[in-house]
This record gives structure tokens, C-alpha cells and sequence, in this order.
């Protein structure tokens, strides 16, 4: 029987524990032939809170913590300590930091030389970027054995860049928890109890950052020219928090905006939803690069509307309804075309389910990052 190989994954996003249940996962899959250990920041500064790490109860991977240092700048955030944490015998380092920022290039620098690096990126506009942000990419991708793209419009965009056209990339989208984000209709009917609205209602919903290139303005105005007797539930934070209040103050009773929910609490407001929409708006520095609270929404069974930017309509294919960028006409459209079709919100919810379990389930998310692993061990040695 072959030896285990030891993976060190790190990254500043596993001081959440959802995220690093990717390193659980990974753990509980190759179980026998893989040895994960995750180094997580102990606290990290977010966009709402500062977070401490939070615990996974049977953690299946071994979690060492280092403190992070300058985390209010994410480009310039690095790790104390990370060297003496990163000293043994790795197989291979998995860097979920972005190539071309400092904690990616400290990793990189950390990595032992016999240990195969494989960076990931989430990158999906060709940016030129400045010194030194140019500095630490060069410096990521000249030690990569291979790269991660966290979508096809992410490895469209690289495929020909300096630095990744050589090396070999693999397609693997982001996972989630399809434990806690399942249908779940008691929690729903809870929700809309605590809002007020009756359990039939028709909940048009939002999840994520209120800023403008989420879409929110666009969902608002497409809910005012919307024929239908709605309800909107708007869950998350941001920037446009003042008008989507004001938005709230305007639709009286119909709509409501939460914030601070904890991760933890989204699946019971995501059941809540008739529908959920995606509507961000693509700029000249900014498209949607994954788009998780579809996943999190098809999970729970719930329909999804949602435009085409970026990788949006990679993620939805035929499990949703997709919109022009922008068009509050055309998303009202699809809203009510939605309400008034039980039959297209059945058809729709099954088919996200079916979706999200055979392609962002983190089982299934964690053996693809393994087999490619194995490929790139497979490679090197026979190199």
C-alpha cells in the first residue's frame, strides 16, 4: 500500500469554518491515502466583523493557527511565524490565497523545495496589476507546479497569461455544505412567521453584499414594476443598506432587510424564499465570479433568477433563469413568470437540487482537488 501523502492547505478564509470544511472534507476523502493539516489565521478582520476561528465539531483535518498580520489590507496581509509552521515533508501545498497578493508569495517562499505548490484564484478579469501586487504574482506562478481556477471564465481569462499558460490549471468549483444548506420548510415557515407574512406568501429573496454590483438597486427597481403580490427578503450587508431601508420604509410591510446573520442562520432565511435572485451587474473592474448563494439556494430547493455576468451562467445552466445584466424589466418578468408557474418552480427546484449535489457538493469538490493533486504528483515524479 502506498504511503500517505501529507497536504498542507492554508488559507486566510479557513478562520471560517464553513471554508475550511473544503480541508475537512479533503481529509474525510482520502482518508488512509492523504494527511491534511490547515493553517487558519486565529482571527482575521472581515468585511463586517472581526472573526476568531471557529471550531468544526470531528474536524477530520489538523488545524494549526498563526496570527495574521496587516489583515485590513488584503493584498498586503501576511503570516507571522509561517515558516517554522511550514517546515516537514509536504507532498503538497495548496495556497488559497490569491497569486498576487503578499500572503500567497510568503507561501510560496515557505514552501519546501521536493513539495508540489498549487496555488488558486478566483481572478476572472485580465488586470494588469501594479508593483508590487506584479511582483508577487510573478513570483507565485514562477514556483507553481499547477494552478486551480474556481471557474471557466477564471481559466478563460489566465489560460494565456505569463505564468499560468505553461502550467497545468484544473476547473474546480467552490463547495458547499449540502448538510445544512437543504430544504427545510419548518425553518422557512419560522422566518416568515418573525417577518410577519403568511406561510404562503411568495418571498422573492437576496443573499450577499449590498453594493451595486450585486444587483440590489436593479432588484429593487424590477420588484416595483413586478405585477405579482410579493414579499422581499433582502439577508446580508453592505454599502446599499441606506437605500435598500429606504426601499423598505417605501414597500411597508412587503419587504424586509436583516443583516448580521450568521453564517450558521442563512440556510433557515435561504428557506424562507420562493425564489432567489442573482442580478449583479458586470464592471469594467468587477463580474460575478462564482455566485455561492445560487449553490446555497439550489441546495435548499429554492428557484433561481439570475443575470449572466461572469461565471453565473456556468454555475445556474438549466437548473435556473437567466437575465439580462441590468434590466429591471426583464427580471420582473422572470420574477412573475416564477410566482405565477408552480410547475416551473417545482421543475426548477428539482433541478438545482440535482446540480448542486452532482457538481458543488463538498464531497465531490474535495475529490477533484485530490485527483488533481495526484495528477500533478503523478507528473512530477515521472518528470
Amino acid at each position: 500500500m502506498p504511503a500517505e501523502r501529507r497536504l498542507l492547505t492554508i488559507g486566510h478564509s479557513y478562520v471560517v469554518a464553513h471554508n475550511r470544511r473544503l480541508a475537512h472534507e479533503m481529509a474525510v476523502q482520502g482518508r488512509g491515502r492523504w494527511r491534511v493539516i490547515a493553517i487558519a489565521p486565529s482571527r482575521f478582520h472581515g468585511d463586517l466583523r472581526e472573526i476568531a476561528t471557529e471550531e468544526i465539531q470531528g474536524e477530520a483535518s489538523e488545524l494549526r493557527q498563526v496570527a495574521l498580520r496587516f489583515d485590513r489590507s488584503p493584498h498586503l496581509m501576511w503570516y507571522g511565524g509561517l515558516r517554522g509552521l511550514m517546515q516537514g515533508a509536504w507532498d503538497v501545498v495548496h495556497c488559497w490565497e490569491e497569486p498576487y497578493v503578499l500572503a500567497a508569495a510568503q507561501i510560496a517562499a515557505c514552501t519546501p523545495t521536493r513539495a508540489t505548490f498549487v496555488p488558486a484564484t478566483f481572478q476572472n478579469i485580465d488586470k494588469v496589476y501594479p508593483w508590487p501586487l506584479s511582483a508577487f504574482e510573478q513570483r507565485v506562478m514562477q514556483r507553481a507546479d499547477g494552478w486551480i481556477a474556481f471557474g471557466h471564465t477564471i481559466r478563460e481569462t489566465l489560460a494565456s497569461r505569463a505564468g499560468y499558460r505553461l502550467k497545468p490549471a484544473h476547473v474546480i468549483a467552490p463547495g458547499v455544505d449540502l448538510s445544512v444548506f437543504t430544504p427545510n420548510r419548518d425553518a422557512g415557515a419560522a422566518i416568515r412567521q418573525r417577518c410577519g407574512w403568511s406561510a404562503g406568501a411568495f418571498v422573492v429573496g437576496f443573499v450577499g453584499r449590498f453594493v451595486t454590483e450585486k444587483g440590489v438597486i436593479v432588484l429593487c427597481d424590477a420588484l416595483r414594476e413586478s405585477k405579482a403580490d410579493w414579499r422581499a427578503l433582502f439577508v446580508g450587508g453592505g454599502p446599499s443598506e441606506p437605500q435598500l431601508r429606504r426601499f423598505e420604509t417605501e414597500q411597508r410591510g412587503r419587504v424586509r432587510v436583516v443583516t448580521s446573520v450568521p453564517h450558521a442562520d442563512v440556510p433557515h432565511w435561504m428557506n424562507a424564499m420562493t425564489v432567489l435572485c442573482a442580478p449583479s451587474v458586470t464592471t469594467p473592474e468587477w463580474r460575478e465570479q462564482f455566485g455561492r448563494m445560487l449553490v446555497e439556494a439550489m441546495g435548499c430547493g429554492v428557484p433561481v433568477i439570475a443575470s449572466a455576468s461572469g461565471e453565473i451562467p456556468h454555475v445556474v445552466a438549466d437548473a435556473g433563469i437567466l437575465v439580462r445584466e441590468g434590466d429591471p424589466a426583464d427580471l420582473a418578468a422572470a420574477i412573475d413568470r416564477v410566482i405565477e408557474n408552480t410547475g416551473l418552480r417545482r421543475t426548477l427546484a428539482a433541478r438545482g437540487r440535482e446540480q448542486a449535489h452532482a457538481r458543488f457538493s463538498l464531497p465531490v469538490v474535495a475529490r477533484q482537488h485530490l485527483e488533481f493533486f495526484e495528477t500533478l504528483l503523478e507528473e512530477r515524479a515521472a518528470a
